[in-house]
């Protein structure tokens, strides 16, 4: 079980805002806010953080090289749907719209974005098209 997990981002400020948005719609907020780091959690329902500190974190410097690709759970389709819509709409890249991909599984609902730092990020319900 991983607890958390960080990742270094070029622009802390315009890291900070894409995630606040796209993460928003699986339920994460912003819990530490600094001027050289950012963490985010879900502080309740669905995928619950158990780091009172958040378990996602961004820290200024300098990116690894963004061949790096993690997926968020998310409760549902719709949350997959919103979470692509507000990376878009935040200056994420499509890397993969939402639907289904049946080669990894066939309920795998996924959507695929590049985030400012060209990192691979990605929002997954496994329950397919059906409601959690």
């Amino acid at each position: 079980m991983v607890d958390h997990m960080g990742i270094t981002v070029s622009d802390i400020m315009r890291s900070r805002a894409f995630y606040a948005k796209t993460l928003a719609s699986l339920g994460y907020e912003l819990i530490v806010d600094s001027a050289t780091s950012v963490s985010f959690g879900v502080r309740n329902g669905f995928g619950k953080s158990t780091d009172p500190g958040g378990d996602f974190w961004l820290s200024q410097g300098v990116p690894t090289a963004p061949l790096v690709h993690f997926a968020f759970c998310a409760a549902s389709p719709m949350a997959v749907d919103a979470f692509f819509a507000e990376g878009i709409s935040s200056g994420g890249t499509d890397n993969g719209a939402p639907q289904i991909r049946a080669h990894y599984h066939p309920h795998y609902y996924a959507a695929f974005l590049l985030d400012p730092d060209g990192y691979n990020i990605e929002a997954v319900c496994h329950t397919g098209l059906k409601q959690a």
